[in-house]
């Protein structure tokens, strides 16, 4: 057998994604070269590993436990990278954040000047709605996570990051302020999916004045409420940092309106009690030193808003 690193690491995408196109997007490869790598692969082997059925694919048993092995041999490798970097004294291992969607317009920020210093580090940084981040916060398996909203039902510690502002959002501006129970009754509302926290702020926003909405429809990220709100399919109320660059375009428009914009803060959060690793430690130290920079360098467009 003459297989390589980078085909057991394809092979284990696969497997954990169950899916060859969204293993090439975590990958960021094509899907014909996955589905290259995957059969050359394959072909070293008697026992078939996976089973395409219909247009889904299928890891058989053997597969599965070829895809553990592999996982054993690329946290070796990972292992033996580690070793000679921290032999030279440099910090190493992984830096494990998970991000409520939104939040990808931030956290890199945060941490670009940290990845450049310590090039020995790994991230590994998921992107979800706010229910899956803060059970992944909840289940220990991750070193921090991002929110706006910090969660009622662990106890934690946070570092406030970045004031979050939300404010109606549509193709077409309104001349004169509306009244929340004018606009909400004459334009269709879009929403996040359940688990969101931009939905979360939203429903309380509506809840808390006693608004009635006619109209509503549900989409399940940020980019696709954009992208309907760019084809005009109606308002949503939308984080401010997710859409700078429509608003300077003028291809969307604030609209004014009594109680907007909510505001909220962008907050990095972990366990109370939590055992920091080295890495997390030294993430922290960064953050506190550098915050105040990061936000007049990265983000004083915002103050205009």
């Amino acid at each position: 057998m003459n297989y390589t690193l980078n085909q057991l690491q394809i092979f284990l995408k696969v497997v954990q994604t169950q899916s060859v196109t969204k293993a090439a997007e975590d990958l960021n490869l094509t899907q014909p070269a996955v589905s290259i790598q995957l059969k050359n692969f394959q072909d070293q082997f008697d026992i078939a590993l996976t089973e395409v059925v219909g247009r889904k694919i299928y890891i058989t048993d053997f597969g599965r436990e070829i895809a553990d092995a592999a996982e054993n041999i690329i946290n070796q490798v990972y292992a033996i990278n580690y070793k000679t970097l921290a032999y030279k004294g440099q910090l190493t291992g992984r830096l494990k954040i998970s991000v409520v969607s939104t939040g990808k317009y931030v956290m890199p920020y945060f941490l670009t000047d940290f990845m450049q210093q310590h090039t020995g580090i790994e991230l590994v940084m998921d992107v979800t709605n706010k229910n899956k981040v803060v059970e992944s916060l909840e289940n220990n398996e991750v070193d921090f996570a991002l929110v706006s909203i910090l969660p009622t039902t662990l106890n934690i510690e946070k570092l406030d990051l970045l004031q979050n502002k939300l404010y109606l959002v549509g193709k077409t501006s309104v001349e004169k302020s509306l009244a929340p129970q004018e606009i909400f009754t004459q334009y269709p509302l879009i929403f996040r999916e359940k688990g969101s926290g931009t939905r979360q702020t939203m429903e309380s926003f509506i809840e808390r004045n006693h608004i009635e909405v006619l109209k509503k429809m549900e989409l399940t990220s940020n980019e696709a409420v954009k992208q309907a709100l760019l084809a005009g399919l109606g308002y949503s109320i939308m984080p401010l940092i997710g859409i700078r660059n429509e608003l300077q375009n003028g291809e969307l428009q604030i609209i004014k309106t009594e109680g907007l914009p909510i505001k909220t803060t962008w907050s990095l959060i972990w366990l109370k009690g939590k055992k920091h690793a080295p890495i997390s430690l030294a993430f922290l130290s960064h953050l506190n030193k550098k915050k105040s920079e990061i936000v007049e360098a990265k983000f004083s467009w915002y103050e205009q808003y």
